[in-house]
């Protein structure tokens, strides 16, 4: 039977009884699998990586060494809450590795989606190969937090970090316990595993980080506003009361100025995209109506807040027909 394809006969998660009955199956599938060697994580703090994070430690305890990359890529204050959450509250053992110039500097001029999500995931596999080998003990596995929207998307619509973009001399062991749960899976578990709320109902973000809403070829300058942007759109919907029943909500910068004016005068800028939608499984997605009032103030606060952004949109394409992120 092909391991990435679900099981017909397998139930929904929609229970804690039935997340603790996959945990428990899942644990015994990985001491299996792993025995006494080191598994090694890539821990973003996202949903996925987390939950598999808390999984594995369950399962193999110190044996898991967890590894957040700072590529560059991530929100304001991504990597900073990252090490708080992991490192100094659930006393993970946590290596931090910043590496936004690595990545950066590997992007430049690249334009293409598909091409940028490799160089990204390829990147990754590269750089935890380094560590690894900096570890005292041989680490023999990798493990992912590939879910299966990934696995169906990544046969036809577009390839995921870690999925399509794995270079053909990994050398390392692929462990991947919920490879086989939608998002919403996803959440149960990790409830169930003791997660606190913060983590578990975060919104998604995607292993490319900013990579894959810098659309286009990245540049410092427009990563840096796209970042501000977003940081802003976050704090009005915190503020709203927005962010507790939208499922995913980001801004997306194109490679496109117009013009505008500032201070009286002639001032071309990006525009900034706001993209909020609502699904359960990641697979189809419906688009959250934001009010008008909240629209108004993210608008005035990012053209007058963020250099280099003149405009504000608002995208209205559910999925299908658009994906959730613009690549």
């Amino acid at each position: 039977m092909d391991s990435n394809k679900r099981p017909e006969s397998m139930a929904r998660i929609t229970t804690t009884e039935l997340a603790n009955a996959f945990i428990d199956e899942q644990v015994a599938l990985v001491r299996e699998q792993v025995g006494d060697k080191k598994v090694l994580l890539a821990l973003s703090g996202g949903v996925d990586s987390s939950v598999v994070a808390a999984l594995l430690i369950k399962a193999i305890g110190k044996q898991l060494v967890c590894v957040h990359v700072n590529h560059g890529l991530m929100r304001k204050g991504e990597s900073e809450n990252v090490i708080e959450v992991f490192q100094n509250g659930l006393d993970a053992n946590l290596i931090y590795v910043d590496a936004t110039d690595r990545f950066l500097d590997k992007l430049v001029d690249v334009a293409d989606p598909e091409t940028k999500r490799k160089i990204i995931g390829n990147e990754f596999v590269y750089l935890f190969a380094e560590e690894a080998r900096k570890l005292a003990d041989d680490v023999d596995f990798l493990a992912q937090g590939t879910i299966y929207p990934d696995i169906i998307e990544s046969k036809g619509v577009k390839a995921h970090h870690n999925v399509g973009g794995l270079p053909e001399d990994l050398h390392f062991g692929l462990v991947e316990p919920i490879k086989l749960l939608y998002k919403d899976e996803v959440r149960v578990v990790g409830r169930a595993l003791g997660l606190p709320s913060e983590m578990v109902d975060r919104q998604p973000f995607p292993g490319p980080g900013l990579g894959v809403r810098c659309l286009g070829a990245i540049t410092r300058d427009r990563l840096h506003a796209l970042r501000e942007a977003d940081a802003i759109l976050r704090e009005e919907f915190d503020k709203s009361g927005l962010s507790s029943h939208v499922w995913q909500y980001f801004i997306a910068v194109p490679d496109m100025k117009s013009v505008g004016v500032r201070d009286g005068k002639r001032y071309e800028g990006w525009p900034a995209i706001i993209r909020a939608v609502n699904t359960t499984d990641a697979m189809t997605a419906t688009i959250e109506e934001i009010p008008y009032t909240v629209l108004n103030t993210i608008t005035a606060r990012i053209t007058a807040e963020v250099e280099g952004i003149n405009r504000v949109l608002y995208d209205l394409t559910p999925k299908p027909t658009g994906t959730i992120e613009w690549e």
